[in-house]
């Protein structure tokens, strides 16, 4: 396996088109990390089935969020993408978050090329309401089993503020490197 924070750049920031890993797919419960210190996949840990996860769930290349882990990304398709695939992505918003009071938050993007539904997602105000509304509602509750009002979504912002929060990520990855 390819080491992604070597092999892939964040992308065109500023263009709203970046790289994106999955770890994750859509409706699973299995908690799937990117270990970048052996640039290897590793099955964290196991969720109660009810959280699993509303989106595919990935990470933007060299990338650090204020938690210490690359900059997560909330990828949106109609079907979940496997583990280990990367893509180009559109920015189309970010879910400001925090977890256990460290600042994790989550870039909400879709394929940069979607010819199924002719590009319609391209802001926030695109994807359906209760989608927004499940997302939410599973990461206020996701730890309540083990850790109850731990984890707490401040709010949305537009792509200004996402292209603004991974700048910043990577940032902290050079300085880092």
């Amino acid at each position: 396996m390819a080491d992604f924070n070597k092999i892939l750049t964040p992308g065109d920031i500023d263009g709203g088109i970046i790289n994106v890993v999955n770890e994750i797919p859509c409706g699973s419960n299995h908690k799937i990390e990117w270990d970048r210190k052996i640039a290897a996949f590793k099955l964290d840990r196991v969720e109660p089935q009810i959280f699993a996860k509303p989106t595919n769930y990935g990470f933007i290349p060299q990338t650090l969020d204020e938690d210490g882990d690359e900059l997560d990304a909330l990828i949106i398709t109609e079907t979940p993408l496997p583990t280990g695939i990367y893509m180009e992505a559109k920015v189309i918003g970010v879910m400001k978050f925090v977890d256990d009071g460290e600042v994790d938050d989550k870039i909400v993007v879709v394929p940069a090329d979607d010819r199924n539904n002719g590009n319609a997602y391209n802001t926030l105000a695109d994807l359906p309401q209760q989608l927004i509304k499940q997302i939410e509602f599973h990461f206020n509750n996701y730890k309540a089993l083990k850790k109850p009002g731990s984890t707490v979504v401040q709010h949305w912002g537009d792509i200004e503020e996402a292209k603004q929060v991974i700048k910043e990520s990577v940032e902290r990855w050079n300085k880092q490197a």
